[in-house]
């Protein structure tokens, strides 16, 4: 997609999604022709003319010359989060996230690799493609449907892989989220190959991507609640902790930890018995086994 296009209807896709009355402002009487706020309300918000915010949106004013001031403003005005407001500054700076090192780089990917090997909770590492470079045994186990690809990867097990529909409690947000990440990290880094083409074959295969991409969201993981339903051990609440890899902004180590003394907790030590026993053992290449026996049941 063209700069201008992207810049067009995220702010499109931002406006139409702020209802009057949330950026004080009176919804009217009259019917609104619009959903959300008109141009003018957002120019109106920023401080700025109804005809420059007009030609911001359109493209025939450059994003790239409008000042932090100004930018700020039309965050504010259309109520952003700080990683959509982040997205906005990528869109108008035009600026590719610098890596001081390629993710293929085999002295610093073994290093990752033995960072998640010991820890003592599931854990992954993604690149910003969602592709998993490492995984600890736990980690292995708990997401072994991913890793029996030969290019084990997130977002093209989330949408491609039927099991996924079941795999993860809230599907459709599941699917929401990773396109929203992979638009933050594509409007990150214009630049990335790999991502690039991913989300070419994805919009390709799948009409749930479709979709979600076209909704214009922007998202960056960082901690929260998941719920999975694991093929062997049932449902898993995990709280998931985002940790950034210095050396790349795309890469990332996740990991996802149960409440002390839940029923989750329980079930993640029957996995971690199961791992050790199929003998998922820290690799060279951070996945393992790929067709392990199943565990024992629970109880």
């Amino acid at each position: 997609m063209d700069k201008k296009d992207e810049v067009r209807e995220f702010l499109i896709a931002r406006r139409a999604s702020i209802a009057p009355e949330q950026a004080g402002l009176p919804s009217g009487s009259t019917e609104r022709r619009v959903p959300g706020l008109r141009r003018d309300e957002v120019a109106q918000l920023a401080g700025v003319s109804t005809d420059y915010y007009t030609k911001l949106e359109r493209g025939s004013a450059k994003l790239n010359r409008a000042s932090d001031g100004v930018l700020d403003a039309i965050a504010r005005a259309l109520c952003l989060t700080d990683v959509e407001r982040d997205h906005l500054y990528f869109l108008a700076r035009n600026t590719p996230a610098r890596r001081s090192r390629p993710v293929e780089h085999a002295e610093w990917l073994a290093s990752v690799r033995r960072v998640v090997n010991g820890m003592a909770v599931p854990a992954l590492a993604y690149t910003a493609g969602t592709d998993i470079v490492a995984a600890n045994p736990l980690g292995r186990a708990l997401f072994a449907q991913v890793l029996e690809s030969d290019r084990p990867n997130l977002a093209r097990y989330t949408f491609l892989d039927s099991r996924a529909q079941t795999f993860f409690v809230d599907w459709p947000l599941a699917c929401s989220l990773n396109a929203a990440m992979l638009r933050f990290h594509a409007g990150r880094d214009p630049l990335d190959a790999q991502l690039t083409a991913l989300i070419g074959e994805l919009s390709v295969r799948s009409p749930q991507f479709r979709y979600d991409w076209a909704q214009q969201d922007v998202h960056e993981h960082r901690s929260g609640q998941k719920t999975y339903c694991h093929p062997e051990v049932g449902e898993l609440d995990i709280t998931f902790d985002v940790l950034a890899v210095p050396g790349d902004p795309g890469m990332s180590i996740t990991t996802y930890s149960p409440a002390p003394g839940s029923p989750s907790a329980e079930k993640i030590a029957l996995l971690a018995s199961w791992a050790g026993a199929v003998g998922f053992s820290a690799d060279p290449d951070g996945r393992g086994e790929r067709t392990p026996p199943r565990p024992p049941a629970l109880g």
